[in-house]
């Protein structure tokens, strides 16, 4: 992708490493970053240790490395191995280090994992610029591994809260934190330290510095639409919690899936915002182009069961959920997206006219808004 003059050009600069350099940094293989200069005025690169990059072949210890710990007592250190302008092929090693320590291979996230998350998501969306080529794939496909977790907020007591939560605390929170979460796996609160708006602005910060690249925009893309997908096949007929328990204070039975479905247009209308703005200052410069890349990656669409299903999976499998179909239509149209798959669903399922007009409104409601400011 060429960079075309955008706010996130220099950053995209291709570093120059001379033999004698190359030479010299193997011999010394330190655990800490060497700065190398061009001979031009252009800010200089930093090697990724041999250190950092041999955590890509021990997921233990990258989680380790990655985990700022319950207190966040290691975030400084968590920070220090994202170097903000990598040399050569280091954007691919820091992201092949944020697979091994936060990714699983279908099976529920542990506690330090879901930390590690939350360590990497806080490091990269408090830099400036664009994530180099490498990262940003590899810190879409977090943000896919993580897809449920984006979405939750704990109302726990600030004096007991952390990055991370366990099972149990999600189970028990007072706020619900949202529905059909697998047992057993623990969640990261990425509301952590702050409000239930803290998390979207950590996430949009980190979206804004990855999305620029075509091919992440698709994985990201990708991992919410099949979200959307298994949210609504577990929805009662009538669009409803099935989990719902009535009393004082919990609401009616659609109020719980309604707030959901507004964040699902949160999450789409941020996506496509950042699109409109990056065309805009020039980070897109041919969007033509643009959105003929994230087709070519994008894996195809995702339709619901037409019937109910009760299974509660890792969250890390929802993005690799099978795909339905090829993708059809305007794929940057969000809404044009997401409304047929509701429509469908809604016949297959029955649901009452009035009860599909409420789902649109709820996830009109959150799109709108995240699509004019997305950051």
């Amino acid at each position: 992708m060429s960079d075309g003059g955008g706010r996130f050009a220099p950053l995209r600069t291709h570093w120059k490493l001379t033999s004698a350099v190359a030479v010299a940094l193997a011999a010394l293989a330190v655990a800490v970053p060497v700065v190398l200069a061009d001979s031009d005025d252009t800010p200089p690169c930093q090697a990724v240790p041999a250190s950092t990059r041999a955590l890509a072949d021990d997921p233990t210890a990258a989680t380790r490395a990655l985990d700022p710990g319950a207190d966040m007592g290691r975030m400084t250190a968590v920070r220090a191995l994202f170097v903000e302008r990598p040399c050569g092929d280091g954007g691919e090693a820091l992201g092949r280090v944020v697979d091994a320590g936060t990714r699983t291979e279908g099976q529920p996230h542990t506690l330090e994992q879901a930390r590690s998350a939350y360590g990497v998501v806080l490091a990269l969306g408090k830099g400036r610029g664009p994530l180099p080529t490498g990262l940003t794939t590899a810190a879409a496909r977090l943000l896919g591994e993580y897809v449920v977790d984006q979405n939750l907020y704990f109302g726990i007591d600030r004096d007991a809260r952390h990055p991370a939560v366990t099972a149990r605390q999600a189970a028990t929170a007072t706020d619900d934190p949202g529905r059909f979460l697998a047992p057993g796996e623990a969640h990261v609160d990425f509301s952590y330290s702050g409000s239930s708006l803290a998390g979207d602005a950590r996430i949009n910060a980190l979206l804004a510095r990855t999305v620029w690249d075509p091919e992440a925009f698709a994985i990201v893309y990708d991992a919410e639409r099949a979200y959307f997908a298994h949210y609504l096949e577990r929805l009662t007929d009538d669009g409803a919690d099935p989990d719902h328990e009535a009393g004082a204070g919990k609401g009616s039975p659609t109020s719980g899936p309604d707030r959901d479905l507004s964040l699902f247009g949160n999450r789409f209308g941020a996506l496509m915002g950042l699109r409109t703005e990056f065309v805009r200052d020039g980070t897109i410069p041919d969007l033509a182009a643009f959105d003929r890349t994230v087709r070519e990656h994008t894996r195809g669409t995702y339709a619901p069961a037409g019937r109910r299903v009760t299974s509660r999976p890792a969250q890390g499998t929802i993005a690799a959920r099978p795909v339905s179909g090829t993708a059809e239509g305007e794929l940057m149209d969000g809404r044009g997206q997401v409304y047929p798959v509701l429509e469908k669903w809604a016949a297959a399922r029955k649901t009452p006219g009035k009860r599909v007009a409420e789902m649109r409104r709820a996830i009109d409601g959150g799109y709108v808004p995240t699509f004019a400011y997305p950051y």
